[in-house]
Order: structure tokens, then sequence, then C-alpha cells
């Protein structure tokens, strides 16, 4: 893995940025848009998986990333539960919702990843290698 410098050089934070985006673009319209409390809880859902991530490689330790990695791959689970309830109710179709949790998985994945290599690295301070 590349030395990460800031935040943005993270590739699954990169990755939610542009879910969150979709996210937000997918909730402008429609029946999704008029159920004001699933789309603020979605919305701030996909937001807090690219916040943690932010977040915790700001607090610059290793333990505190590990813990913020956690918690952004719990966004991502709550996110994809909202995504299933927004296809039940027909604001999103199957062919939308099987994307989008594709996209969700593989960020899940590069968050297990990342945490699964700073697991095996000494800790250390905000320049992860």
């Amino acid at each position: 893995m590349s030395t990460i410098q800031k935040f943005e050089d993270i590739k699954a934070w990169q990755k939610a940025r542009l879910f969150a985006k979709e996210i937000y673009s997918l909730t402008n319209y429609g029946s999704f848009a008029k159920d004001f409390a699933l789309c603020d809880q979605i919305r701030r859902a996909s937001v807090s998986i690219m916040a943690n991530i932010a977040e915790g490689f700001e607090r610059g330790g290793t333990r505190e990333f590990l813990q913020f990695i956690a918690i952004a791959k719990g966004s991502s689970g709550e996110v994809k539960s909202f995504l299933y309830l927004a296809c039940d109710l027909n604001y999103i179709t199957q062919e939308q919702f099987v994307t989008l949790a594709a996209e969700l998985d593989e960020i899940g994945k590069m968050l297990g990843g990342l945490s699964n290599y700073l697991r095996q690295t000494p800790l250390r301070g905000t320049k992860y290698k």
C-alpha cells in the first residue's frame, strides 16, 4: 500500500464520496424526496461513511483510525438496510438497488482491507504506509 498523506488519498473515501453524491441525487426526486424521514436518514448514513473515514484518519493514530473505519463500515450496512426499504416501497427499482448494494459491498471490502492492513502495522501517527 502506498503512503497515504491525506484522507483524500484513501480509495474507500473517494468511492464513498461518489456514493454519497449518488444517494443525494437519487433522493431528490419522486416519492423518495417526499419521504422526509427516510430521505434524511439514508443521506446522513451515506455521508457518515466518508466522514468517518476522514475523521478517523485525521485523529492521527492507528487505533482511532480503526475505530472510525468500523463506524464507517457500520454506516454502509445502515445505508444498505435503508435501500432495501426504499426498494420495498418502490422508491427505487430492483436494478438501482442491485447497483447501489454492489457499490456498498465494494466500499465495505475496501474498508475491511484497510482495517486488516492497519491491524498488521505498528501503531503510528497520521502518515500511514
